[in-house]
């Protein structure tokens, strides 16, 4: 494989992943769905349908956030009504975070937001292309540098 190959998907890498990038992206899934809901709330939200109930610690570690910046985001949206604070059923001490039935359906409207997204940027290729695509990306996601040991 050509050298500059990696060096394309390195430079496309690095665009996609900066925070500038993603900041502009919440925020256009994040647009009109009240105030605790922005690109910095976002990242809380989404990865908790991920993960499922959590604690804060926790899902810093899945989002790249310290717990601290965790707990006051959360604290905005557990006061919007789309989040709760529970006790740990494994331990009484513990407290996990967990999306309450208003924030799964805002987490769906994102989603669903973030598909239309994609398709329309896809609308121009031949759709054989943009079906290659998605499977080359699931692919390299999976069993690339960012698969999972």
């Amino acid at each position: 494989m050509p050298d500059d190959v990696g060096h394309e998907i390195a430079d496309a890498l690095g665009a996609l992943l900066r925070r500038s990038t993603r900041a502009r992206l919440y925020a256009r899934l994040t647009g009109n769905l009240g105030e605790a809901v922005d690109e910095t709330t976002y990242p809380v939200l989404s990865g908790l349908a991920r993960t499922g109930p959590c604690s804060a610690a926790d899902l810093a570690g899945e989002i790249g956030l310290d717990r601290s910046g965790v707990t006051r985001r959360a604290t905005r949206l557990e006061e919007a009504g789309l989040l709760s604070r529970e006790p740990d059923p494994d331990d009484r001490r513990a407290i996990l975070l967990a999306l309450t039935e208003t924030g799964q359906q805002t987490v769906q409207i994102t989603r669903q937001r973030l598909v239309a997204i994609i398709e329309a940027s896809l609308a121009s290729w031949p759709p054989e292309e943009a079906q290659s695509f998605a499977h080359q990306l699931h692919r390299f996601v999976t069993t690339g540098p960012f698969a999972e040991p």
